[in-house]
């Protein structure tokens, strides 16, 4: 596949969102994502939307402080909260960003906001570069069939970006 199929017009630009675990990560997923803005915004100069940074950005402090708690405890308080939250990701997910840089671990098979995040990214035609955290053969194949690249590291990743970057620029 050429490299300018693989990213939507405008792309020296970009906008990517960081998806992957929070709910069970150990870190909520805060360590690659900082790592890889890092990276994104330095190298390439590029954006991201970070979900495990705005969480909690426009929840009251009453929610912030609870609404964890509520899942196990007031289901009925906590749904208006996990579904403002969910409203506030798929807006920057298919309005705000173009492209997805997703780690599949361990960590992202028990939650749903991942799995939902792809798919729909994929229905709107958004890339999905997917960084493997587990070995492939343990990926769901609906995952896969998400994607549009799939990386062994960030490693690889980072350099597949560099190299498409440069030579995007060279054209």
């Amino acid at each position: 596949m050429a490299v300018s199929n693989l990213f939507p017009p405008g792309w020296g630009q970009l906008r990517v969102y960081l998806a992957g675990a929070i709910e069970a990560a150990p870190d909520s997923g805060t360590v690659w994502r900082g790592a890889i803005a890092q990276f994104l915004r330095s190298e390439l100069g590029w954006d991201v939307f970070d979900p495990s940074q705005h969480e909690q950005d426009f929840l009251s402090e009453e929610e912030k402080a609870n609404f964890r708690e509520w899942k196990s405890t007031d289901i009925k308080r906590f749904r208006p909260v996990i579904k403002k939250i969910i409203d506030r990701d798929l807006h920057q997910l298919l309005n705000t960003c173009d492209a997805v840089i997703c780690l599949w671990d361990e960590y992202v098979i028990p939650g749903g906001g991942t799995h939902g995040e792809l798919t729909l990214a994929y229905e709107h035609q958004l890339p999905v570069y997917l960084v493997l955290g587990m070995p492939l053969e343990k990926v769901s194949s609906w995952i896969i069939g998400c994607t549009t690249e799939v990386f062994a590291s960030f490693s690889d990743l980072e350099q597949y970006l560099t190299f498409s970057y440069l030579q995007k620029n060279d054209e």
